[in-house]
């Protein structure tokens, strides 16, 4: 019967597609959770949505100056901006892109190039590419507005740098998919990342020694002569030519950018066409390893009794198994140690912009007793994303909390403790950095800060674990995208961390309404006291909630 078929165009076959994705979208909003699920991610959108709008604004009236004022080579700048933007962003913002899912894609006669138009579409998806088009559009719009006549050619090389971009960035995500496939790999990039984020610190220094002086357009035309070859700079080469009449660089201009789209075209052809092929990204060793490991010598039975011995003193025997797992999650997964190196690499960041005896930004330094609670805050707002879906990483393993003869009560104790020692781990680390970049808080600021962490993370605590309960989300080791929350769980987190928010500044703000500096730390001292009440009486409750949930985390985690 194959044979007697007719062949599927690649149109129809991209149409197929796009029709049973959007009847995926419409039948899945049936359930009341995928509707949740889509209000979350439109409020998160809406939030998108007005960081996008400020920058248009800029890149409006850059283009519209730089063209109608003549200073046309000044044209790469905001070309250089979206470049590094659309390039830079989806690697930290991994989580929040279209994932790609070949594998589900591979059960479908797929012509390779239907697969590969599919996968680039998938690019088009993420927030830095759609706000990167925009920003490019409007930037078309001013220097159209300046000169009319440009319009053609602006057109031409904005479908360029968009496929460029789409293509590059899809590029560099499909490798570091496989880089990060391994745990040496993930090492090696999270060092040169840790590297990189601290050696920008001395970038601060540059940056006043050339703020005081006024631009020199002889060193900006320097620069741009290293950076020429590159897209940006090819790109406002093509609209000075075009504004000036000169052919030549409008050819040289166009033929360099489109040698760069066919160069990576070419190279995400290849991967994709591994992919195409069956490629299986994974941990699992080779199997000559595996091998050799079963042959290899196990341990001993006091070695295995002495660490069973070590967690029963440590940690009740039901507690301890979970603490255990959660552990090695965290270490084998190499993305979450992005949110272990981000706070302390910002704290750095955040103190020379706003602290310090010579602040960038600020005319003078802040206060520490003004800046640490707010670092602190913001540190627990980092930590505490993956709380809000605690089961990410279970899989099928869900299914044996549900056999196993332990209570939900002690997996919730396990895993929170866990998050409570992380976060911990990281306010300490991050009080230290501040301390030393702006000084220490005073005495009251200090124990204020401390019970008004313990108060926002325990009061959050028992919010994130209905959250895991109510609205789970299967994340995988080693993948870079489609790796996010629930929708519904991200607006639950931004809700309860602007009301804790909202409390811990009305009760630090009593330290000047009465003048006793140690009000607030009276004050969060009895609400840590009651949230941490509060947070035990809700772990049975939760435990009952959990049966009732089983489907939901089944269906969820098991697919």
């Amino acid at each position: 019967m194959a044979d007697l078929a007719s062949p599927i165009s690649l149109a129809d076959q991209i149409r197929l597609v796009a029709g049973l994705r959007w009847r995926m979208l419409i039948n899945g909003l049936r359930k009341k959770n995928n509707v949740l699920d889509l209000i979350g991610m439109g409020f998160v959108s809406f939030f998108g949505l007005i960081l996008v709008i400020g920058p248009s604004f800029a890149f409006y009236f850059a283009g519209y100056s730089f063209v109608s004022e003549g200073r046309l080579q000044w044209l790469a700048v905001p070309f250089w901006a979206i470049f590094v933007f659309w390039q830079l962003i989806p690697i930290f913002a991994a989580g929040f892109g279209s994932r790609f899912e070949f594998r589900t894609l591979l059960r479908f006669p797929f012509s390779p190039s239907a697969f590969y138009l599919i996968g680039l579409a998938y690019g088009l998806a993420d927030f830095p590419a759609l706000a990167s088009i925009c920003w490019l559009l409007v930037m078309t719009a001013g220097a159209t507005l300046a000169k009319p006549s440009i319009l053609p050619i602006m057109l031409v090389v904005t479908m360029l740098i968009i496929l460029l971009n789409v293509t590059m960035e899809r590029l560099i995500g499909s490798w570091l998919e496989r880089l990060l496939a391994k745990r040496r790999s993930r090492e090696i990039f999270f060092g040169i990342f840790i590297l990189i984020m601290f050696s920008t610190q001395f970038i601060t220094p540059i940056q006043r020694q050339y703020a005081k002086r006024s631009p020199n357009p002889a060193a900006f035309a320097g620069m741009v002569k290293y950076l020429a070859p590159f897209p940006p700079s090819l790109s406002a080469r093509v609209i000075a030519g075009t504004v000036r009449h000169d052919f030549a660089d409008i050819a040289l201009g166009l033929s360099g950018l489109t040698g760069f789209v066919f160069l990576f075209s070419a190279l995400l052809w290849q991967r994709y066409a591994s992919q195409y092929r069956g490629e299986e990204l994974s941990e699992s060793p080779a199997l000559v390893r595996a091998v050799q490991a079963r042959v290899a010598p196990r341990p001993s039975t006091t070695q295995i009794i002495n660490a069973g011995q070590i967690s029963r003193g440590l940690l009740p025997p039901m507690l301890g198994p979970v603490v255990r797992k959660e552990f090695s999650y965290l270490l084998r997964n190499g993305f979450a140690f992005f949110l272990l190196v981000l706070p302390p690499a910002q704290m750095l960041l955040f103190s020379s912009q706003f602290g310090g005896k010579h602040p960038l930004i600020a005319g003078r330094a802040l206060h520490a007793d003004l800046f640490f609670p707010g670092m602190m805050a913001y540190t627990v707002l980092v930590a505490m994303g993956p709380a809000y879906n605690a089961f990410a990483y279970e899989g099928r393993g869900i299914q044996t909390y549900f056999t196993a003869p332990l209570r939900f009560s002690d997996i919730f104790a396990g895993k929170n403790l866990v998050s409570a020692v992380v976060i911990a781990f990281e306010v300490a680390i991050c009080g230290m950095v501040l301390a030393w970049a702006i000084g220490p808080p005073s005495i009251p600021t200090l124990f204020a800060t401390t019970f008004a962490l313990i108060f926002t993370v325990t009061g959050q605590l028992p919010i994130a674990n209905w959250a895991s309960l109510s609205f789970p989300r299967k994340l995988e080791f080693g993948s870079m995208r489609g790796q996010r929350n629930s929708g519904v769980s991200v607006w639950i987190m931004f809700g309860a961390q602007i009301v804790l928010a909202g409390i811990s500044a009305l009760v630090l703000s009593t330290a000047r309404w009465s003048g006793n500096p140690w009000l607030p730390a009276e004050g969060f001292a009895f609400l840590a006291a009651a949230t941490l009440g509060g947070y035990f009486a809700s772990l049975q409750p939760l435990s009952e909630l959990a049966e009732k949930k089983k489907e939901i985390l089944i269906e969820a985690l098991c697919r």
